[in-house]
């Protein structure tokens, strides 16, 4: 991951392939369903929340492959 950008296009492919709405993952992941939208907006998020969110998006796509 080497910027903001490409953490939010991350988020956004994984958006696109689930059909998850943005704030169903935020709130499923974080417990703020504003997040994405806050990201979307510029928000700069630390990088503690950045490892919770691609430890998510890893799990998601083992849980679809073994599926």
């Amino acid at each position: 991951m080497n910027s903001a950008a490409d953490f939010l296009a991350a988020v956004e492919a994984y958006l696109q392939r689930s059909g998850e709405s943005a704030s169903a993952f935020g709130r499923r992941v974080l417990g703020d369903p504003t997040f994405v939208f806050d990201l979307r907006a510029g928000r700069s998020p630390s990088l503690r929340l950045v490892d919770r969110v691609m430890t998510a998006l890893a799990q998601s796509s083992t849980k679809r492959k073994s599926a």
